[in-house]
């Protein structure tokens, strides 16, 4: 009996072992093709890629739709969307008119965006609750687009000053370029409209100016200018603005285009000489609306005012009555 027992174990394994070598077998011998099994895997791999980069562009075409929207809603809030008076539309401003009482000037800044002297001056202004004018050269603005975005952020008013900064003559075509390439740069990057503009160097012989005067621009030139971009010392470049300026006056200064430290150093001084004389600052839209207000309080003071009749003296009278005698007898 114990031998019978000691060989019914060891046929057991055996049957087994063979079940499971017939299993083994019957698999290999099935139809398999590896290379339509590998192209059917490759293919799946590139349909979900496929899938994933058009879900993810669409997700970047959506973020960029939002943030130009945001970038437009926000520089409307800020006040940096504007219209101007159609009279300023295709005309050349070089100050505002105003009466001598009202004590407006704007500070203008030409050449940006600029690493550093951009952001440096946005410090200085922004410490001072001052907003001004920026006008911006397409190239940097391409190259430093979140500095042109924190312009509008912080609530000041872009213009356009070319694409290259050229003082050359250019055709209708370059000219076109210069200045639409710009404005249309300016949209893209912050949701802000531009018509203002101002010619490199103030040149208006060159052809941008008068594509720019087509097209209504406003041109806008200065009343004092800092002559910061040759680098004078500090005491001569505040001097250089303080002393041409007057109510209603635009000032030239550059926050780019080459090393501006000592426009940077020169600002807070001249930020507190103009107070200090009773001045306030407003952006170029700002300063053409006051000149719109004021003119017309001083139309509707002099409407207001009776008709008065002139009243003639005895002696007057006199000599009127001798001069009409005369002219009788000639």
């Amino acid at each position: 009996m114990e031998n019978n027992k000691s060989l019914i174990w060891p046929q057991g394994i055996l049957i087994a072992l063979v079940g499971l070598c017939s299993a083994f077998v019957i698999g290999l011998s099935l139809p398999v093709n590896p290379k339509v099994s590998e192209a059917q895997t490759k293919q799946t791999i590139t349909s979900k890629e496929i899938a994933a980069k058009t879900e993810t562009q669409q997700r970047i075409e959506k973020f960029k739709a939002v943030m130009l929207t945001t970038w437009q809603q926000e520089a409307k809030v800020k006040g940096t969307s504007y219209v101007l008076s159609s009279h300023f539309q295709g005309a050349t401003i070089e100050e505002a008119k105003l009466s001598p009482s009202e004590k407006a000037i704007a500070l203008t800044f030409d050449d940006g965006p600029w690493p550093e002297s951009t952001a440096q001056v946005l410090d200085i202004l922004k410490k001072n609750n001052i907003k001004a004018t920026f006008f911006e050269i397409g190239q940097n603005l391409k190259n430093y687009p979140d500095l042109a975005k924190r312009v509008v952020a912080e609530g000041h008013v872009l213009g356009n000053h070319t694409w290259h900064h050229w003082y050359h003559y250019m055709n209708p075509q370059a000219a076109a370029f210069e200045i639409e390439s710009t404005s249309d740069l300016i949209y893209q990057t912050t949701g802000v409209k531009t018509n203002l503009f101002r010619p490199p160097g103030g040149i208006m012989r060159n052809g941008v100016y008068d594509y720019a005067k087509n097209k209504k621009y406003a041109t806008i030139l200065w009343s004092a200018d800092s002559i910061d971009y040759s680098r004078p010392p500090v005491p001569r470049l505040i001097n250089n603005i303080m002393r041409e300026a007057k109510p209603g006056g635009i000032v030239l200064m550059h926050d780019g285009g080459g090393n501006r430290s000592h426009t940077v150093e020169a600002l807070p001084e001249i930020i507190s000489e103009f107070r200090n004389q009773g001045y306030r600052f407003v952006t170029i839209p700002e300063l053409l609306e006051l000149q719109d207000k004021d003119q017309a309080a001083t139309v509707a003071k002099q409407q207001a005012q009776p008709h008065k009749p002139t009243v003639k003296t005895a002696k007057q009278q006199v000599q009127t009555q001798d001069k009409n005698l005369t002219t009788a007898k000639q």
